[in-house]
């Protein structure tokens, strides 16, 4: 839908028009930057100035977060940011995405309760770092699966990786 206003500056009618957004698009622009706002204050980085790449991998998954330009600041957050992530996965702590989302994660609660079975490694990147989760129980990796293509969804990242059948 459109709307036409006629605009009277300086005594001239001239039309002008307006794309109106269909409130579903509206609200999941909305919902986005949202999520946009709250990742930037878990991060500590504007998400619009970095790139999210979730993957899927034989053995579980990878969470990458680089700047999309050289901002040292901002490169030091992100690994620390990432290494706090690392630790807190590794515990069995979710509240982060949790928190980013607005909503328990999908697979969380068997990543939770398999912890034990479930390594979480952190490795710098060039403009960033990465955590690579790993396991080899069946039930932990497919939450793993579940978890990254719900990052990867939610967050409109990148990924390699499809979901292998079962």
């Amino acid at each position: 839908m459109s709307i036409t206003l006629r605009n009277l500056i300086a005594g001239t009618a001239l039309p002008l028009t307006f794309a109106v957004a269909s409130t579903a698009s509206a609200q999941t622009d909305s919902s986005f930057a949202a999520l946009q706002a709250r990742g930037k204050m878990a991060m500590g980085v504007d998400q619009y100035a970095s790139a999210h790449q979730f993957d899927l991998t034989p053995s579980g998954g990878r969470i990458a977060l680089e700047m999309k330009a050289d901002d040292s600041l901002s490169v030091a957050q992100i690994r620390a940011h990432l290494k706090l992530i690392e630790h807190a996965f590794q515990a069995g702590d979710f509240s982060t995405p949790e928190f980013v989302h607005l909503r328990a994660m999908p697979g969380t609660a068997v990543m939770s309760a398999k912890k034990d079975l479930i390594k979480y490694t952190y490795a710098d990147l060039p403009r960033g770092g990465e955590v690579r989760i790993t396991t080899g129980d069946a039930e932990a990796l497919a939450a793993i699966r579940e978890f990254i293509k719900a990052q990867r969804g939610d967050h409109h990242a990148g990924g390699h990786g499809g979901v292998p059948p079962n």
